[in-house]
Protein backbone atom coordinates (compact mmCIF):
# COMPACT_ATOMS: atom_id res chain seq x y z
CA UNK A 1 0.00 0.00 0.00
CA UNK A 2 2.29 2.67 -1.49
CA UNK A 3 -0.41 5.33 -2.41
CA UNK A 4 -1.70 7.82 -0.27
CA UNK A 5 -5.47 7.47 0.80
CA UNK A 6 -7.50 5.37 2.11
CA UNK A 7 -7.52 1.34 1.53
CA UNK A 8 -10.91 -1.27 2.09
CA UNK A 9 -8.29 -4.22 2.53
CA UNK A 10 -10.10 -8.16 3.18
CA UNK A 11 -9.18 -9.11 6.93
CA UNK A 12 -9.74 -11.96 9.28
CA UNK A 13 -13.16 -10.92 10.40
CA UNK A 14 -14.38 -9.33 7.35
CA UNK A 15 -12.97 -5.67 5.83
CA UNK A 16 -10.20 -3.37 6.85
CA UNK A 17 -10.10 0.72 6.72
CA UNK A 18 -6.40 1.70 6.62
CA UNK A 19 -4.67 4.69 6.08
CA UNK A 20 -2.01 4.13 3.26
CA UNK A 21 1.07 3.44 5.26
CA UNK A 22 -0.30 1.79 7.95
CA UNK A 23 0.13 -1.23 9.60
CA UNK A 24 -3.05 -1.39 11.90
CA UNK A 25 -6.74 -0.15 10.77
CA UNK A 26 -8.44 2.75 11.19
CA UNK A 27 -11.63 0.34 11.75
CA UNK A 28 -12.95 -3.00 11.23
CA UNK A 29 -16.47 -3.97 9.69
CA UNK A 30 -18.41 -7.17 8.84
CA UNK A 31 -19.53 -6.26 5.43
CA UNK A 32 -17.39 -4.31 2.59
CA UNK A 33 -19.88 -2.18 1.87
CA UNK A 34 -19.54 -0.74 5.72
CA UNK A 35 -16.00 -0.48 5.07
CA UNK A 36 -16.39 1.39 2.14
CA UNK A 37 -18.85 3.67 3.46
CA UNK A 38 -16.31 4.40 6.98
CA UNK A 39 -13.51 5.13 4.23
CA UNK A 40 -15.20 7.76 1.76
CA UNK A 41 -15.99 9.50 5.22
CA UNK A 42 -12.29 9.55 6.02
CA UNK A 43 -11.22 10.32 2.54
CA UNK A 44 -13.31 13.40 1.91
CA UNK A 45 -12.48 14.67 5.07
CA UNK A 46 -8.20 14.62 3.85
CA UNK A 47 -9.42 14.87 0.55
CA UNK A 48 -7.34 12.10 -0.64
CA UNK A 49 -8.05 8.86 -2.69
CA UNK A 50 -9.98 5.86 -1.47
CA UNK A 51 -8.56 2.31 -2.58
CA UNK A 52 -11.10 -0.59 -2.65
CA UNK A 53 -9.40 -3.84 -2.65
CA UNK A 54 -11.24 -7.44 -3.66
CA UNK A 55 -11.01 -11.04 -1.43
CA UNK A 56 -7.32 -11.13 -3.62
CA UNK A 57 -6.19 -8.09 -2.12
CA UNK A 58 -5.64 -6.00 -5.78
CA UNK A 59 -7.32 -2.98 -6.00
CA UNK A 60 -10.46 -3.24 -8.20
CA UNK A 61 -11.73 0.09 -7.63
CA UNK A 62 -9.69 4.01 -7.19
CA UNK A 63 -12.20 7.19 -6.22
CA UNK A 64 -10.51 10.54 -5.90
CA UNK A 65 -11.87 13.23 -3.43
CA UNK A 66 -8.62 15.19 -3.55
CA UNK A 67 -8.24 18.27 -5.59
CA UNK A 68 -8.14 16.91 -9.32
CA UNK A 69 -7.02 19.09 -12.32
CA UNK A 70 -9.88 19.95 -14.21
CA UNK A 71 -9.87 18.58 -17.47
CA UNK A 72 -7.75 15.79 -16.08
CA UNK A 73 -4.34 15.38 -17.98
CA UNK A 74 -4.52 12.89 -21.02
Amino acid sequence: MSKKGQHVVPSANGWSVKKAGATRASSNHATQQEAIAAATQIARKQQTELYIHGRDGRIRERNSYGSDPHPPKG
